[in-house]
């Protein structure tokens, strides 16, 4: 009976141990999931920095996407006016080879319009595109600058022969009293420095109030 429970505890004893044995081996199993769980928590966190980065990039990508915009907005401009030909943007017109000329082009009796004519002489296509530099002379000598119109530049590209026109807007004064005497009009074409000197208009209506009155507005084809 004695051998039968020392046989007996001594089973208990050995379970205990095997059990025992099985706890620390469950607690190193922990220990290695907890690691294998905080390096997926970084991995985690890695591809989110990487996916803001990705955030990042979309907005360069809609950078990029402006950019492509403004290609083809350069791609409308050529098919406008040429601004580019055979990939090679066009540079600009020198005044040495402009044939200018100006003329009077009201529509009525109350609006003043002077149509300032820009003919390609030279031997390449130019770009004519922007405003023109203006300045009005009156008969004592005194030049005044002509301030620019409300109006948005448009593509002008000129190949030889071709002509580009702009404009000088203005009132006119029908009282007789008007204190403007213009004699000439000094014309310095967009993106130049050299300046010509035209005669104004033979018929032109005169100017209402001062000549800071007097607008230029852009280059356009006449096409």
């Amino acid at each position: 009976m004695q051998k039968t429970r020392i046989t007996a505890l001594a089973a208990v004893s050995l379970a205990a141990a095997l059990s025992l044995t099985a706890c620390n081996g469950d607690d190193s199993g922990t220990d290695t999931s907890s690691q294998g769980s905080s390096s997926s928590n970084s991995s985690s966190s890695s591809n989110g920095d990487a996916k803001s980065e990705g955030g990042s990039g979309s907005g360069s990508s809609e950078a990029g996407n402006k950019q492509s915009g403004s290609g083809e907005d350069v791609k409308d401009e050529a098919a406008a006016g040429g601004a580019k030909q055979g990939g090679t943007k066009a540079t600009f017109c020198k005044t040495e080879d402009l044939a200018i000329d100006a003329q009077d082009a009201a529509p009525d009796e109350s609006t003043g319009r002077i149509d300032i004519t820009m003919i390609n002489r030279g031997s390449t296509t130019c770009s004519a595109t922007g405003f023109a530099g203006v300045d009005i002379k009156d008969e004592d000598n005194t030049s005044s600058p002509i301030e620019r119109g409300q109006a948005q530049p448009r593509v002008t590209t000129l190949k030889p022969g071709d002509a580009a026109v702009f404009n000088l807007a203005y009132d006119i004064d029908s009282s007789g009293k008007s204190l403007a005497s213009p004699t000439h009009i000094l014309v310095t074409p967009p993106n130049e420095t050299h300046t010509v000197t035209l005669d104004w208009p033979t018929g032109a209506g005169d100017i209402k109030g001062a000549y800071t009155d007097v607008q230029v507005y852009p280059t356009h084809t006449t096409k």
